[in-house]
């Protein structure tokens, strides 16, 4: 895993390098080259926040005893990247001297004026723009968080669900069970029921027997 996290790391370095070098060039245009270049940052930028978020992922899965190295590092990229997206913002409303120059013309003072209107009004724009991104990337974490959240109740139900189904058929068994050990009681109760009525018949009979036998032998000597 340390392995993955290390190749992001190389490709983070790679973009970062080439975003700064972008970010310092934006100042000197003007007009729609300066517009495609700002649109081509913005777009590696957003790279690169996938990458922070790949890069967290891959921290997770570091043992604990080897973490803390990369929680470091992890720490000093995401102050990186927001430095970047600070540069990169001032960079979008800043002009070098000569495209100023270039801008104003021969309208002084007055151009000068407009110039720094319409910075402020870009930068209003700006910070305007970037807090609905950063509120539609928290609605989408929170969207993903919520499909998470309901899939492990799904799965948590699903799991409830065949317990209980399990243990309906445990009390299944056992009801069954139970009648079983009933009806073998009933049969054992009978069973032992009859022994016990053999055993007296045994006795009657041997008492019966035993009687006759006395009978005959007190006749047989009173008839001599």
């Amino acid at each position: 895993m340390s392995s993955d996290f290390e190749t992001y790391e190389q490709d983070f370095g790679t973009l970062t390098a080439e975003i700064t070098n972008k970010i310092g060039r934006i100042p000197k245009l003007a007009g729609e080259e300066k517009t495609q270049l700002v649109i081509n940052v913005d777009k590696q930028l957003e790279e690169v926040r996938e990458l922070l978020e790949q890069m967290d992922l891959e921290l997770r899965e570091i043992p604990v005893q080897s973490r803390g190295m990369y929680t470091n590092r992890m720490k000093s990229y995401k102050q990186e990247m927001e430095k970047l997206e600070k540069d990169f913002k001032r960079s979008r409303i800043a002009y070098s001297d000569e495209v100023r120059n270039e801008l104003l013309g021969a309208e002084g003072s007055s151009s000068e004026s407009q110039l720094i209107k319409l910075r402020e009004e870009r930068a209003h724009l700006l910070d305007n723009t970037e807090r609905l991104e950063r509120s539609s990337r928290r609605l989408e974490a929170g969207y993903q968080i919520a499909v998470e959240t309901e899939q492990v109740g799904q799965e948590i139900l699903a799991n409830l669900h065949t317990d209980r189904e399990k243990i309906q058929r445990s009390r299944d068994r056992l009801r069954e069970t139970d009648a079983n050990l009933g009806k073998s009681s009933r049969i054992l109760t009978g069973m032992l029921r009859r022994i016990i009525q053999n055993r007296i018949l045994v006795f009657v009979l041997g008492a019966i027997i035993l009687l006759t036998i006395v009978l005959a032998i007190y006749f047989n000597i009173r008839g001599n």
